[in-house]
């Protein structure tokens, strides 16, 4: 049997796995496509995205397109008559015509339980809800936004430590090993069966927007531990502690009580953690970061605002 001729269509880190999949596949990668290079650091120079990285490492030919909208694009996808075009986070549209090139269509692999959180942040987005578990879906792409027939899946638990960097980590892992098998199977002839997403259950994962990043006391403290824990490492949690705005890194919620303090009052602080009044129980801040400097645990926080230790 032929091998399967694979575009791969990724841009950031948690597709670079899923790359590493096709290349050891028995199926042949005949080009990587991914977003046009961007500005980053603090010179803003252009810098080639984690799957062009990996992509160039390998020796893959590397197309970046601004659009897949155009003919021009389209022909030269064409072009490289690719049986099946794997797309993971890559961050452009694809229109039908896109979808409809390959033989086998496109497949996707979201970070996810279909339907619940499809959109752009479908990892953080679960730990903010209290989540108890998520996991990743093979797709078969169709025209609407994460809507096709699941191939494959697997769960995960999310554990009460998972930050949006763990379980980004781990979950980039998993959806590698479910793609793997996926081609697998479809490369030794086995048609996938495709199993269409349910009504109930849909949810969409807003992108995360910095603004979100602010710490409202006046929330429950297990809302806003989880909120710590899901921006770790971004946009990275604010609050305004004593005056001082500061980015908050780890953070747990206590059940004790607050007796009569307002929410945001700082009610103890020692080297065991700064706890603020919330609406329903105490965030006990763990590790924060002062404006301009480099994250650091609450101990030595406080070695620097002596004047905010209680006994």
């Amino acid at each position: 049997m032929p091998r399967l001729r694979l575009v791969f269509a990724g841009t950031p880190d948690f597709a670079v796995p899923g790359l590493h999949a096709c290349l050891s596949a028995d199926a042949e990668v005949v080009a990587v496509y991914t977003q046009p290079d961007r500005p980053a650091g603090r010179g803003r120079k252009l810098a080639p995205s984690p799957v062009k990285h990996a992509a160039l490492e390998a020796g893959i030919p590397v197309e970046q397109p601004e659009s897949l909208k155009t003919p021009d694009a389209q022909a030269r996808l064409r072009a490289y008559a690719p049986d099946l075009l794997v797309v993971i986070a890559y961050g452009l549209i694809l229109p039908r015509r896109v979808l409809a090139t390959p033989r086998l269509g496109c497949w996707n692999v979201h970070a996810s339980l279909l339907p619940r959180w499809r959109g752009a942040a479908p990892i953080q987005r679960a730990i903010l809800a209290g989540d108890a578990n998520t996991g990743v879906c093979l797709m078969q792409m169709e025209a609407g936004l994460d809507t096709g027939p699941v191939l494959l899946s697997e769960s995960t638990p999310i554990r009460p430590d998972d930050t949006g960097g763990t379980l980004h980590d781990r979950l980039a892992d998993l959806g590698a090993r479910v793609l793997a098998e996926g081609l697998q199977r479809v490369g030794a002839g086995e048609v996938l069966p495709a199993t269409p997403q349910p009504a109930a259950g849909a949810t969409y994962a807003h992108k995360l927007d910095k603004a979100e990043a602010k710490l409202d006391f006046t929330r429950p403290a297990s809302e806003l531990a989880r909120k710590v824990r899901a921006f770790d490492p971004w946009p990275v949690a604010e609050a305004e502690l004593a005056g001082e705005r500061v980015r908050v890194w780890a953070a747990q919620a206590c059940a004790a009580g607050t007796g009569d303090a307002q929410p945001g009052t700082l009610v103890h602080a020692s080297k065991t953690g700064i706890d603020i009044a919330c609406g329903a129980g105490m965030l006990r801040i763990l590790k924060l970061q002062r404006a301009g400097g480099r994250a650091i645990g609450a101990a030595d926080y406080l070695n620097a605002r002596t004047e905010l230790r209680t006994p």
